[in-house]
């Protein structure tokens, strides 16, 4: 057995082999690309005859490298930077840090604790491509997010009146179509009915288009305070561009929104996790992409509970013994389960009930969602590993069900 640290950039990876006991056995810089993974696999050859004799750390769990190392046959760890920097730590005092020394350490914690780092999954083709595209999507939508709060933030200052036409909802087709043509407080009063209706209906809108067009005119003409007119100008030109931004954002995110739902549809998973209440298309697809498709990634659901972010973790010491929330979890995961247990207590009898239950003993709103996440994921493991659809009766089985 061997162990590989493979520290990483964008030209070049910095490689250190160690025996069973830790003394160096190689050291080499390869190149990104075939090259470079040419001459990997004949530093590797020297000392390994099979690849199952192969251990690698890498601070990655994606890309074309990773997906060569695994195709490789090798066994790939990805390590948390943040435990790379705390094991660095218990070695050296020095602070000192350098390519070669970090793939040293990477080929040393895999050799001593490998056991408490994740392998990367063999996920099949179609879950990798659910996962780029969800991906892309939620982060498309985050981007969008950012711009619609530059845009809310310029409106407050200099244009009230259009918070008060379209609310927070500003990436609505309404908001979009009328702000495009009417960017500042002074267009915006000089807008007739029918102008604003004709810019609903280039918007998309079909119904109550002149009742519509009327509400927002009467917002649009309502007293407020006027910023200078140089002033107004900037922001109305800022005010234009960002409108642009979100719309061809929104049209962007419907397009791959589209693709993402024809993945997940393909996906042999996808019937299950379907049949999961609150869980749709959209959020199937997510949770899909970043548990991924493995069958063996999980042995139990603690282990997928875990990885999730959800189960809380306990601090003891003496008398005292609390139990918090996990901070360091993957982001995307987390918000798409909180949204899926938050989904499914309108159409779940015992989530609701279990959810009642946690707000009952006095846990927030935010806290009784998560244990319903954590709960919702172990009853996600047991249809995958079961290959069954969602059962309500076996999923809930007591009416009074105790909380934990």
């Amino acid at each position: 057995m061997i162990f590989v640290g493979i520290d990483w950039s964008e030209t070049h990876h910095d490689v250190c082999v160690l025996d069973v006991e830790g003394a160096v056995l190689a050291k080499a810089r390869i190149p990104e690309g075939v090259e470079g993974l040419a001459k990997l696999h004949e530093v590797l050859s020297v000392h390994a005859e099979e690849a199952a004799e192969v251990v690698v750390g890498i601070e990655l769990d994606r890309g074309l490298l990773v997906g060569a190392l695994v195709a490789a046959g090798y066994a790939v760890h990805a390590l948390n930077p943040l435990s790379v920097d705390r094991y660095r730590d218990r070695h050296r005092t020095s602070g000192a840090k350098s390519d070669p020394g970090d793939a040293r350490v990477l080929a040393d914690l895999v050799r001593t604790d490998r056991h408490l780092h994740r392998e990367v999954a063999g996920d099949t083709e179609l879950a990798e491509a659910v996962k780029v595209l969800a991906r892309a999507n939620q982060s498309l939508i985050w981007s969008r997010q950012r711009q619609l709060n530059q845009l809310r933030n310029a409106l407050r200052e200099f244009y009230p009146a259009a918070l008060q036409a379209f609310g927070t909802d500003l990436a609505s087709a309404d908001a979009v179509a009328v702000l495009s043509v009417a960017p500042t407080p002074a267009k915006g009063r000089s807008l007739s009915t029918s102008r604003i209706a004709a810019a609903l209906r280039r918007g998309g809108r079909r119904r109550r288009g002149t009742e519509r067009a009327q509400e927002i005119q009467a917002a649009l003409r309502s007293p407020q305070l006027e910023a200078p007119e140089l002033v107004a100008r900037a922001y109305g030109d800022v005010v234009g561009s960002t409108v642009r931004v979100v719309a061809e954002m929104t049209a962007q995110i419907e397009v791959l929104t589209r693709e993402l739902e024809a993945s997940f549809e393909g996906h042999p998973d996808a019937e299950i996790l379907s049949s999961l209440p609150g869980l749709g298309v959209l959020l199937g697809a997510r949770v899909l992409a970043e548990f991924g498709d493995d069958p063996d990634r999980y042995a139990d659901p603690k282990a997928r509970k875990n990885y999730a972010g959800t189960s809380p973790i306990t601090k003891a010491s003496g008398r005292s013994r609390v139990a918090l929330a996990r901070f360091a979890r993957n982001r995307r995961l987390a918000d798409a389960l909180e949204m899926w247990a938050f989904c499914s207590l309108s159409s779940s009898s015992g989530a609701r009930r279990y959810y009642d239950a946690h707000r009952a003993k006095g846990h927030t709103h935010r806290r009784a969602l998560r244990s319903l996440a954590n709960r919702w994921v172990g009853i996600l493991h047991g249809c995958l590993r079961h290959r069954e659809r969602y059962s309500e009766e076996r999923a809930w089985p007591v009416l009074t069900e105790a909380v934990a």
